[in-house]
Formats: C-alpha cells, structure tokens, sequence
C-alpha cells in the first residue's frame, strides 16, 4: 500500500539532488575571478543565470516535500525517522545550494564592479595624460622681453606642480591596479602595465622638468644682459650730465677746468666702446632666444647706446676745439675788463654808504611814532636800491660777456657777482625789514580789537553768572569782578578812539583796502563795546541793591546747617535692609538724589567761606560744619555702595532662580506628557525623550548650590520679612526639584516595566541573529496573499499573534530602525587615532549587536500579522533593509572602521583574511544558538516555502553594500 508513495518520494528526491548537483557543477565551472574581463562578464551572465533559475529548484523541493507528506500519512512509524532524515539531507542541500548561488554570484559582481571603478579612474588619469602631452609637446614658444619669459617660466612651473600633485592618484591607480591583479590576474592590469604606466608618468614629468629648466637658463640670461644694460645706461647717463656739465653759458667752471674736464672725459670713451662691446656678444644668446620683434628691440637699444656714445665723443672733440680758441683770444678784452672795474667800485660804494645810513640796527622801538619812523626810514632805503635797479642789469651784462672771454678773468667775475649778491641782499633785507616793521606796527593796531574780544568774552559770562544770585557770597564775589570789567571797558574805548583818529597814517602804511577793513571793524567793536558796557552798568547797580539788602554772616550759616542736618536724618533713615528687589532700588535712587543735593551744599559752603575770612568765630563755625559735612559724605558713599552691592547680588539671585524654575516646569511638563498609558508602540520614542531630559539633570543639579549660596547672600542683605521670602522661595524650588526627581524615576519604572513584561510575553520565543534571513513566510504572493500552508500556519499560531495595527508597528519599526542606523553610521565616521578611541567605538557597537533581537523580534511580529496586499513591496523593502543594516553591524569592525597609527585599514585586514579565520569566528559566534537554530529547523518543515519572486540584486547584499562607491565619479576608492 506504501510502496506507490514510496516511489514518487525517491523519485522526486534523485530528482532534486540531480538538479542541485548540476547546479553545483555549474557553479563551480564559473566560481573563478580570474581572466580577461569578457571572460568575467560571461561568468557573470552564467551565474545570474543560474540565479534565476532558483524557483525551477524550489518547485523541486516542494515536490519532494509534497511526496514526504504524502509517505508520512500512510507509512509505518519506524519508517519515519528514516524519511525525516532524507527530508532534512535535502533541505540542508536545497539551503547549501541557495547559498552558494547568491555568493558565487556577488564575488563575481564585486570584482567586477571593481575593475570598472578603476578603469574609470585609469581613463580620467589617461585623459589627463594626454592632455598635458598635447600642451607639453609644442616647443617652447620666444617671447618678447624678460616678463614675458618670466610669465612664461610661471606657467611651465605651474604645469610642472601640476604633474607633481598627479602622483598621489597615479600611486592609488597602481595600488588599485595590483589589488585587481591579485584577484584577476589580467594582464591589462599586471605589473608590466604598472611599469608602462609609471614610465609615460615619468616621461611627461621629465618633460616638464626640462621645459621648466630651459626657460630658467633662457630668463637668467635675459635678465643678466639686462643688468649689464643698466649698468651701461647708468655710466652713459653719467657721462652725459659731465659733458653738459662742461657746455653752454650756465658752466660756472673757468675755461681751464673745462677744457681739463672735457679731455678727461674723452679718455673714458674707449673703456665704453668696450663695454659696449661686451654687450654686443652678451645679446647675441638673448636674441637667440628671444621673438622676432624682441630681437628687434634688442638690436635698437643696442644701436642707439652706440649712435650716443658716438655723438658724445664728437660733441666733446668740438668743444674742447672752441676752448682753446677762447684762451687765445683774451687780450682783446683787458680794456673792457678795466671800465668793468671802475663802475663796480663806483657801485659797491654806493651800496655801502646805503647800507650804513638806512639799514644799520638800531635799539628795538617801544613807541607808536618810534615805529612809525622805523617804517618810513625803511621805506626810503628801499626807494633807493630800486634806483640803483638799470646800473645792476649793466653789470650783468658785462658780467655775461666776461664770462665768454677767452682769458681768466674769474676774480673780477667773482667781484661782479659779489656786488650783485650785495645787492640784491640788500634789497632782500631792506624789505624783509620794511614788512617786519609793517607787521609790527598791524599787530599794535590790533592789541586794542583782541583785547576787546576777550573782554566781551568775560562780560558775557558776568553777565550770564550774575543774573540770579542767591546769596551775599555770590554777590561779593562777583561785583569787584563787575567793576574790574567796566575799568577795563574804558581803557579799551580811550584806545579806539585814538586809532579811529589814524585814518591818513593806516592808508599809507596798510594801504586804502587793508586801512578800510580795519576802521570798519574798529567801529564794529566800538558799538559792541558800548553795548556790552551799558549792561554791565546795570547789572553793577542791581547787585549793589541786593547787596545792602544782605543780612550777615549769621544769616546766611543757618540755613546751611539746617539743610545738612535735615540731609543727616535722612541718610540715618535710609540705613536699613529692604524687603524686596524693588524695595532695593528705590532706596539706592534715593540715595544717590542725597548725594546731588550734598553736592549743591556743598556748593553753598564754598560761596560761604569768603564771609568767614578774618573772624575766628565764623572761621571756627565754618570748619565745624565741614567736618560734619565730609562725615556725611563718606557714610553716604559706605551706604551707596553697600546698597549698589546688595541690588546686584539680588538681581543675580532672581535671574538664576527665574531661569531655573522655567527649566523645572518645561521639563516637569515634557514628563507628564509621557506618563499617559499610549503602549508598548511608543516607548521607544518615550524612551529617547527621557535619556535627553535626564541628560539635563547634572547641570542643573550643578546650580542648585550656587542658587542657595545667592539666596542667603541675599537674605543677609534683607530685612527679615525678605529673607523669610526668600527662603519660601528656596523651600519652594527644592520641593519642585524633587518632585521632578520622583516623576522621572517613576516614568523610567514604567518604561522598565514594559519592556520586563515584553521580555516575558516573548520568553517561549527564538531570536536569532544572522545575516540570512529565512525565507519562508517573507515575501506575499499577490494572486494568493493567504495561501494555503501560510494559513496552517497562522492557526499554529494563533495564540502568540498580536492583534496591534499593522501600520503603526510598521512605522515603529522604521523609526526603530533608522535610529539604530544612524548611530551605527556615526560610530562608523568615528576618529580612531588611539587605542582609547578604539575601546570606545567596539563598546558602541557591542551595544547595538545587544539591541538586534529586539529589532528581530519587532520585524517577526510585522511578519506574523499578515500585512495587506497594498504593502508587500513596503514590507519586502524593509526586510532588505533589516538585512543590509545587521550587514554593515556585523562587518563595520573590519571593513568600514579606520585602523590604529601603523596598522592597515579595515579593507586590507579583511581581505587578507582567509576562509578559514571567517568560518572559525562564524562556529565561535553559533555555539550558544545551536540548539535554538535545531528547533527552528524543525518548525520550519510546518512553514510554507511558497514562490519568491525577486531579481538576482535584490539578494545580492555585498553589491547593495557598495551603493556610496558605485555612485563615486572620481578616483577609486582605495
């Protein structure tokens, strides 16, 4: 009856493990990296194809689990274990096989991946290589002068730091090229085509090199015939001032020394023929070198220096020709030279008796008339020396024709000279004098006018001073001054008057403009003068008046002591704490409004004490009053301060209290807002918010202290209704701030609480934690979303279901799992210079490896609720997701953390890992799990295998892995 079934089980098994192993067969035909890169693109197409042929393999093991059902039904019992054995053998080979499709399948992507990552990189490098061959094989082009070939050094130094700065990604290309190589063996990538690649390198940087030293050696030259061409242009320029040193009428020099200069200047000219040239052979290499209109340049500066050193030596030759017919033609001129003598002696004497008579210095003149008399006596003198004007243009003159005579005549030249410096000297002097005079005597008319000025000045301010006073000091202080002022008007007005009267003496001296201008201001000031003086007369009789209305020096010494022992009670009234901050404030205004109206007594005392002077009574009244005076102000000053210091410590205490109290009730409120009962699906969200406000605990606690030391600081400072308030305040914050306390150890009870009773619901249940999720029971099949075995198994289920809303428990798990993420990122971007950095970053992730089977557990239970036809693909991408982030967590250690100083990356470490290392950590990881995953296996033969339908890069995970390097558009990555 059994053997029918037993049939079909072992004809569906052979059919199955011959499936696999051809499989197999043929993955091991294509699981190499090795070769060409066709060679590993159609490896790549046959393990994407047998990838895709994963479902025909599924429907064999459902065939064989179909038959073993059937075989279990009507078989004997003994026969059972036997079946359970093969069933196991087959699904264990059917895992096997799946397994190694996705893996032979990734390597081979990634290596591919790989290799085209680089190639880009190689063709980028390649670009740029033949970019600067292009600009490096042109010959170097000549340019103009020496900037522009120093423009030109530049920018072949600029191109030379370019190729330098291409070595760092020439070597990341070699280093990427041999780690393919190591993995490929290609020879397009082997060391000879690292070898080519570093020679064309080396050859466009030689090139370069070259360039830049050639155009060095090429701008050196330039720019030392450059400097030979200075310094020859400097001599030519030196001997060129030296020959119109020697020419035209303006040489001071004899004859003799003329001639003497000219002929050492015509010695010179050989040694600059010379130099010349030298500068001829020297251009000959900067004209080589140089562009056609820079060599005609070159060429014209040379011919022009030539063409003047020529005209030089010609115009000195001639010279020195018309010299010699100078010296020999002085004879003719020796009568001439004698009348020149007799009218210089003539006019040196003349100059001297004027000298004597108008300009000899007298005693310094005190008197109006005495300058006056000075003035004319200077004015007459210098009358006469402009007299004397056409016999001075004769001699200069003859002075000029002398010169041009061919004998030495320097010392009758030198008296002609001397006479006209004399002259125009005195000249010089006679008017220098004459202005002085002038000056002075403008500056004597002008006393009277800015005495005047000054005057007024003080008028005004007698007169604003005087307009209201209040006591006898007052008054005979400021009328002496008053009549000082009115002595002083009268002098100034007699002074006027009397310069009014020198209308004829101003023109003359001043002239009409300067004379005008100054009498009309004379009269101005007269009109303001009288003006100011009636004023100052009544102010004189008003205050005369008030004076006789005076009492004495008793009448006017009460008032001020009254008004000093009124100021004394009120400062003894105000020597006591306040209550509050505003009580402070007010006492501290009225303080400082004492100290104004000390400053007013104080005032009033001063006015007093002249009254005072010579009656020893008074005397001794008055210094007993400024001793209390000066008493009082040194308390005033001790209790404003006190009371200023006191406002401060209370303005601190209230701010410090206000803030911190604000602080209490945001954070008391943020907590009450999470002890309503919302369940389990938030506590994450709960959770957070708790560790971010106790996060904020410390500091505050912090403050508490230094809140209380102000505090009593401040009830000392008070009155004791104040520190009674204050220390209410006080008691008042230490009761909101343990009530604060309590509430937050009450919400993290709770949130332990909930989580110690999910540990508990969930206690009879696995959790694994593994990169390979289970299949079975992930993926819905649109045309059946309850199927047949999935229905079976949620019966089997039925009591551990949760009846929680799909969707919210899906967003949870999101916002679960990107959180988690993210610290995994940061932990990953982690700087891990020292030993203690790298402590740190494995102790975050342990701590995230501790938080997956919850994660585990929140996904499994989206699982068993069974999502809706409209969420499918959203569950299949989230469990890609879970999948890729348990990746990265369980790889981050080795593969994206950076090293320690010396040791190589993460990348090198886990490259030069072996097979065998992974599988023993892998055994090591899976020992305590071993009996779970036993029953796991048993309970999946109740699960349905059902069809998945997903493309071959959706499960390969080590490609996905790599999303940030394969949307890189620069170098490789390294």
């Amino acid at each position: 009856m059994t053997q029918q079934p037993q049939e079909g089980f072992d004809r569906s098994v052979e059919d199955a493990q011959a499936w696999m192993k051809a499989v197999q067969e043929r993955l091991q035909v294509s699981d190499n990296t090795q070769g060409p890169r066709a060679a590993l693109e159609a490896r790549l197409r046959e393990t994407e194809k047998i990838c895709q042929l994963e479902p025909e393999g599924r429907v064999k093991v459902d065939l064989v689990l179909r038959a073993a059902e059937a075989l279990l039904a009507c078989c004997p019992r003994d026969q059972r274990p036997e079946i359970l054995a093969r069933l196991k053998d087959i699904k264990a080979q059917w895992e096997e096989t799946v397994t190694y499709m996705t893996h032979c399948h990734s390597r081979i992507e990634w290596v591919w991946l790989h290799w085209s990552e680089y190639l880009l990189a190689r063709d980028e490098f390649y670009r740029w290589f033949q970019k600067m061959t292009v600009t490096l094989e042109p010959p170097v082009e000549l340019q103009l002068g020496l900037k522009e070939k120093q423009w030109q050094l530049s920018h072949a130094q600029v191109l030379l730091h370019n190729v330098d700065s291409q070595a760092v990604l020439l070597d990341r290309l070699l280093e990427e090229a041999a780690s393919l190589f190591n993995r490929i063996g290609d020879p397009s990538v082997d060391e000879d085509a690292q070898k080519r690649m570093k020679a064309e390198y080396d050859a466009v940087k030689a090139k370069a090199q070259d360039r830049v030293a050639l155009l060095e050696r090429v701008a050196r030259e330039h720019e030392q015939y450059r400097a030979s061409v200075d310094e020859f242009q400097l001599w030519l320029k030196a001997v060129v001032e030296k020959v119109d040193g020697c020419l035209g009428r303006s040489c001071e020099l004899p004859t003799p020394h003329r001639l003497s200069a000219l002929q050492d200047i015509a010695k010179e000219f050989p040694r600059g023929a010379a130099s010349l040239g030298r500068l001829e052979q020297q251009a000959v290499g900067v004209i080589q070198n140089s562009s056609p209109l820079g060599a005609e340049k070159i060429t014209g500066e040379l011919e022009e220096m030539r063409e003047v050193l020529r005209k030089l030596r010609v115009l000195g030759e001639q010279e020195e020709a018309r010299l010699r017919g100078l010296l020999e033609s002085r004879g003719a001129c020796e009568q001439q030279v004698r009348r020149l003598e007799a009218e210089l002696g003539e006019f040196g004497e003349g100059l001297r008796r004027l000298a004597r008579e108008g300009l000899e210095p007298t005693a310094k003149a005190g008197t109006e008339d005495e300058l006056v008399a000075r003035w004319r006596l200077y004015s007459g003198t210098r009358a006469a020396l402009a007299a004397e004007e056409p016999r001075v243009h004769w001699l200069q003159a003859q002075l000029t024709e002398v010169i041009g005579f061919p004998h030495d005549l320097q010392p009758l030249s030198d008296s002609v000279v001397a006479a006209i410096q004399e002259y125009q000297s005195l000249k010089g002097k006679s008017t220098r004098l004459r202005n002085a005079a002038e000056t002075e005597l403008w500056q004597r008319f002008q006393r009277p006018l800015q005495g005047l000025q000054a005057w007024k000045a003080l008028a005004q301010r007698l007169l604003e001073v005087t307009t209201s006073l209040p006591d006898l000091p007052s008054l005979h202080t400021f009328l002496p001054q008053i009549e000082a002022a009115l002595a002083e008007s009268s002098r100034l007005k007699e002074q006027l008057t009397m310069l009014q009267l020198k209308t004829d003496l101003l023109v003359s001296v001043f002239g009409q403009e300067r004379a005008a201008a100054l009498l009309e201001q004379v009269a101005g000031s007269v009109r303001d003068r009288d003006l100011l003086h009636n004023s100052l007369l009544q102010r004189k009789s008003k205050l005369q008046s008030l004076l006789a209305q005076h009492k004495d020096f008793g009448a006017a010494f009460e008032p001020l002591q009254r008004k000093l022992l009124d100021l004394q009670v009120r400062v003894h009234a105000e020597n006591g704490p306040q209550r509050d901050l505003p009580g402070k404030q007010a006492q501290l205004s009225r303080l400082q409004g004492l100290q104004e109206e000390g400053l007013d007594l104080r005032a009033q005392m001063e006015a007093l004490k002249p009254l005072a002077q010579g009656n020893p009574n008074h005397q001794h009244r008055m210094d007993q009053l400024s001793s209390d005076y000066q008493a009082l102000q040194r308390a005033l000053e001790d209790l404003v301060d006190r009371c200023q210091q006191s406002v401060r410590a209370h303005c601190t205490f209230a701010h410090q209290l206000l803030e911190l109290r604000r602080w209490i009730a945001g954070a008391t409120q943020r907590l009450e807002s999470h002890r309503g009962d919302s369940g389990p699906r938030d506590v994450q969200s709960r959770e957070l918010e708790v560790e971010r406000l106790v996060a904020e605990f410390p500091e505050k606690e912090a403050q508490l202290p230094l809140v209380e030391a102000h505090g009593r600081l401040v009830m000392e400072q008070s009155s004791p209704e104040g520190a009674a308030a204050v220390q209410e305040e006080l008691r008042e914050l230490a009761e909101a701030w343990r009530a604060l306390r309590l509430l937050e150890e009450r919400l993290r009870s709770l949130v332990r609480n909930w989580q110690l009773h999910r540990t508990e619901v969930d206690s009879g249940k696995k959790m694994v934690f593994t990169n390979n999720i289970p299949k079975s029971g992930f993926l819905i099949d649109p045309a059946d979303p309850i199927p047949r075995h999935r229905h079976q198994a949620n019966l089997l289920q039925e009591d551990e279901a949760s009846h929680e809303d799909f969707a919210q428990l899906l967003s949870n798990f999101e916002q679960w799992l990107q959180v988690e993420n993210s610290k995994l990122v940061r932990i990953i971007a982690m700087k891990t210079a020292t030993a203690r950095d790298l402590r740190t970053r494995e102790r975050k992730l342990q701590e995230l490896e501790a938080r997956v089977p919850e994660g585990q557990h929140l996904f499994e239970n989206l699982l068993r609720l069974g999502p809706a036809r409209g969420t499918s693909d959203q569950l299949e991408d989230l469990r890609y997701r879970w999948m890729l982030y348990k990746s990265k967590l369980k790889d981050s250690s080795s593969l994206l953390t950076q090293s320690s100083p010396g040791e190589p990356t993460g990348f090198q470490k886990a490259r030069r890992r072996g097979p065998g290392s992974l599988l023993r950590k892998a055994c090591r990881r899976a020992l305590p799990l071993q009996a779970l995953l036993l029953l796991f296996l048993l309970l999946l033969l109740l699960l349905p295998v059902g069809e998945e339908r997903r493309r071959c890069g959706l499960a390969n995970n080590l490609a996905r892995s790599f999303t940030l390097t394969l949307r890189h558009h620069g170098p490789p990555p390294t």
